[in-house]
């Protein structure tokens, strides 16, 4: 990671990232959409165990990149309850009569 000389360059390579993450969020957006099709049912939507399993590969892929895990779980468990509710609506969506 480059050392900034300021907080413009800072905000700089935030942005850049931004430009990056968003796409991807938007590529995972796609197979949480279509994930809800293959749930039998409405409350398959939360998956508890996943979540853990999630939960420890990104601790353990935040160790390997010298990030903070506890911040990387954070953000994630976030992320993850986003995405559930818009799979919750996507299920709604695809199963109106639930």
């Amino acid at each position: 990671m480059p050392q900034c000389k300021d907080l413009a360059e800072v905000r700089e390579n935030i942005d850049r990232l931004d430009r990056q993450i968003v796409p991807l969020l938007a590529e995972r957006a796609g197979f949480v959409q279509q994930a809800a099709g293959f749930k039998p049912t409405k409350a398959a939507v939360v998956d508890t165990g996943r979540i853990e399993q999630i939960v420890l590969k990104v601790r353990h892929l935040a160790n390997e990149e010298g990030m903070d895990p506890d911040l990387a779980e954070h953000i994630y468990r976030s992320m993850i309850e986003a995405f559930i509710l818009f799979e919750a609506k996507v299920y709604k969506k695809i199963h109106p009569e639930e």
